[in-house]
């Protein structure tokens, strides 16, 4: 599949989105339980990560999406760890037999999508990866929809998913935590380290959310918006209700605190 380039505007994308994401109220039990499972099994993350240089919470976040978990399975897709994998990637791990142990898959897979070659750790930067490991096929066949295996169960996605390889549908809803809406919620516990935390208040709360006066990451979201067809917004970092009618053009909700609904 085409790769997509880590550009500015991408990066200024990432970063609008986290920080003004929620997390839908019907589904915050759900993400505080996923959490809580993966801060049980952090050493487990953490060994892989530290052997790699890559962050515990993005391995975390992978194993979440791609087996719920499940560390009887591999990494690279959720195939059982009793043989080689049989989805993409097929075959691996090839010059070894199986069983394997789950930190020897999670080693092969993340140094097979060059996770150990990446090095910008930023919120976008992991982002970024995360998104590149389930592939772009949102961002290049169905751009209006944001991917949800980043912001499903957050006010970044309704509905529309493809349910298998290649076999797209455009009332499929994902019921599997986004991994950015894990993350902000691992940021909330204190569970990450400062370049994912920086991007949230002391609440846990996106800093992007409906004001009269200038807040952080307002011009931001302002310049943001902007790029979108019909959308003429002043910056002036101030995001009150023509930025917020803005935000509900392209992402279907007002910004936290509007008070409208609809």
């Amino acid at each position: 599949m085409t790769a997509i380039d880590f550009s500015a505007e991408l990066k200024e994308e990432y970063k609008v989105l986290f920080n003004s994401c929620s997390v839908n109220k019907d589904k915050e039990a759900l993400v505080d339980s996923a959490a809580a499972k993966i801060i049980n099994n952090k050493g487990r993350y953490q060994s892989v990560g530290e052997a790699l240089k890559i962050p515990w919470y993005l391995i975390a976040a992978l194993h979440n999406m791609e087996s719920s978990q499940n560390f009887n399975t591999h990494l690279h897709n959720g195939d059982p760890l009793t043989g080689r994998t049989f989805h993409v990637p097929a075959g691996r791990l090839p010059n070894k037999n199986p069983p394997y142990t789950w930190e020897e898959s999670a080693l092969d897979a993340l140094q097979l999508r060059h996770l150990d070659q990446w090095n910008d750790w930023s919120i976008e930067g992991v982002l970024y990866k995360i998104e590149e490991y389930n592939g772009w096929g949102y961002r290049l066949r169905h751009p209006a929809v944001k991917s949800p295996y980043l912001w499903s169960f957050s006010n970044h996605y309704t509905k529309g998913k493809f349910v298998r390889d290649g076999l797209w549908d455009e009332n499929a809803v994902s019921n599997q935590c986004g991994a950015a809406v894990l993350l902000l919620n691992l940021a909330d516990k204190g569970e990450v380290n400062s370049p994912v935390k920086e991007n949230l208040n002391n609440t846990g709360e996106p800093y992007v959310k409906f004001s009269n006066t200038k807040i952080k990451y307002g011009e931001e979201l302002q310049t943001f918006l902007n790029k979108f067809p019909g959308i003429s917004l002043t910056v002036d970092g101030a995001p009150g209700t023509k930025t917020s009618d803005a935000f509900k053009l392209v992402t279907g909700y007002y910004l936290k605190g509007d008070g409208r609904t609809g």
